[in-house]
């Protein structure tokens, strides 16, 4: 965040006094770990999110050998640098954990190479209360299974640290009625398409009668300031539900959204909004 930002910020601030605190740690979500001080998905990424005090976003498929492990793309193509093209579900642990995703884009001979997906008990071992671990699962229901006994062969995480999210309504589902102790929220884009294709933006009544559907406890939708108002949020959060917004980089629009109501904010660079956040701060009180 350049210093332009924090002088943006602090005149937000100023105009929106009901948001002129810090938030804690545990309302800033590293979306795939830290991802813009390591690796996406990786043990890494993840570790510096754990390390600097804040909860953490993964995405999790299940493999050919019935292994939970940590993988955005439904493939393994962009952050192996085209090493590896094989479909997420295609493929084996064995041939996984020989699979490099830290020698990609900017990571290009970096410190990182070398580094492998990470098991989902890997991941559930960095748990801690104070901050939470959202998973975010991608395939279907059908990984639901694992993901249970997963949970089951480990301590440290649990409903008071770790939750799930899903755009899979039927993963939603069944994660819910699996696991009801543990949160689930879905996931949602701002738009949806109606019958005839059209995209029309999603309103506070869609999202309510949905999660009703789904029995899930909340949503996380991505942040538009145009659709997502303090009064939509105050609707979903009456109604019974929580809300939370992804992925947001930029921190006049973390600003807002806290200011709106959401609970917390999914964003690549933690740290750098906290800081910022802060800097911005200290200016508004001078």
């Amino acid at each position: 965040m350049e210093k332009k930002s924090a002088f943006a910020a602090a005149a937000i601030l100023m105009s929106l006094a009901s948001a002129a605190a810090v938030p804690a740690l545990d309302t800033l979500i590293a979306h795939r770990g830290e991802s813009h001080d390591a690796p996406e998905n990786t043990l890494p990424a993840y570790k510096t999110a754990v390390e600097r005090g804040f909860g953490f976003e993964c995405d999790i498929y299940l493999s050919k050998d019935g292994r939970v492990f940590t993988f955005h793309d439904d493939n393994l193509k962009r952050t192996t640098g085209g090493a590896n093209t094989n479909s997420c579900h295609a493929v084996a642990w064995d041939e996984l954990q020989n699979v490099d995703v830290g020698n990609w884009g900017k990571w290009k001979n970096s410190r990182f190479k070398g580094t492998r997906p990470a098991l989902l008990e890997e991941v559930l071992a960095l748990a801690r209360d104070g901050r939470r671990i959202y998973v975010e699962v991608k395939p279907g229901p059908g990984i639901v299974p694992a993901i249970k006994d997963v949970f089951a062969a480990q301590s440290n995480a649990t409903p008071a640290n770790t939750l799930f999210i899903s755009f899979n309504q039927e993963s939603c589902k069944a994660l819910k009625e699996a696991m009801p102790e543990y949160k689930v929220y879905w996931l949602t884009t701002s738009t949806r398409k109606t019958g005839s294709g059209e995209k029309i933006p999603i309103t506070a009544d869609y999202i309510i009668d949905k999660c009703r559907e789904l029995g899930v406890d909340g949503v996380d939708a991505h942040f538009d300031r145009g659709i997502v108002t303090a009064e939509f949020v105050k609707s979903v959060r009456d109604a019974g539900f929580e809300f939370h917004v992804w992925t947001v980089d930029d921190l006049s629009d973390t600003i807002t959204a806290f200011s709106r109501g959401v609970q917390t904010v999914t964003t690549n660079c933690a740290q750098k909004q906290l800081d910022a956040w802060q800097t911005a701060l200290r200016m508004m009180r001078k």
